[in-house]
Order: structure tokens, then sequence, then C-alpha cells
């Protein structure tokens, strides 16, 4: 039981890691309940003649993530910070987090693609 209330730390889409054209809202399914703590690691090539450029940002809200509206959102990782070991983001408030990229005038974005809504909540405690 102790394991259900410690931290995880997950590569976001596992071993294929961040990269256009993939549903990541099943890979969320997969890997939820998100919780407080648990660390969330973008990884992917950095902007080159052989990859698709990427990049991750925070929206503000389920209307921009709907609607893959950037206006007032926050850049997490720049097309070329996600190389190498990625870069981490801490879920560490109780409230949704709506990851999205928007390079190629966010085209995945809004075919449903390179987007994911994580929700944490608080780790299941022991029982008594």
């Amino acid at each position: 039981m102790a394991a259900a209330s410690e931290a995880r730390t997950l590569l976001v889409g596992d071993s294929q890691g961040w990269r256009a054209g993939t549903n990541y809202t099943q890979w969320a399914i997969q890997n939820s309940p998100f919780h407080i703590n648990d660390t969330l690691v973008f990884k992917y090539p950095a902007a080159g003649n052989s990859s698709v450029a990427q990049s991750v940002y925070l929206l503000g809200n389920m209307w921009s993530y709907i609607t893959c509206e950037f206006r007032g959102a926050k850049l997490l990782g720049t097309a070329n910070e996600g190389a190498g070991e990625g870069f981490k983001v801490h879920l560490n408030q109780h409230r949704p987090y709506y990851f999205a990229s928007a390079e190629g005038n966010a085209y995945d974005c809004i075919a449903g693609l390179t987007k994911f809504v994580a929700v944490p909540s608080n780790p299941l405690s022991p029982p008594n």
C-alpha cells in the first residue's frame, strides 16, 4: 500500500516520448490516476532536418485546450528543450494541467493529437 502514496516519475509517451501525430489522451488514461507530486518528463528530439519540431505548452483552461488557442499559454519547453534527458514538470497543485504542442500551426492539437490533460489528486493514504 505504501507504493500508492509515493510520487511517480512518468515519461510522457513511454519509450516513444513526445512526438507529432500521437494520441496522448490514450497515454494519459493508461497512466491515470495522476497524483500530487508526480513528475512528468517530456523527451523529444531537438529540432533538426530529421525530426519534426515539438514544443510543450501549458494551456490556461479547458476552452483553450479544446480549441487549441495558445494565446496566453505558458511555453514549458521549446523545440530544443526535450533533447537528451528532456525536461520535468511537477504536478504540485490539485488542478487540471492542459498540455499541448503548437508546432505546425497547431495542426496536431486541432486533430486531437500531441495534447493531453492531467488532473492530479491526493495520493491514497494507507489504512490505519
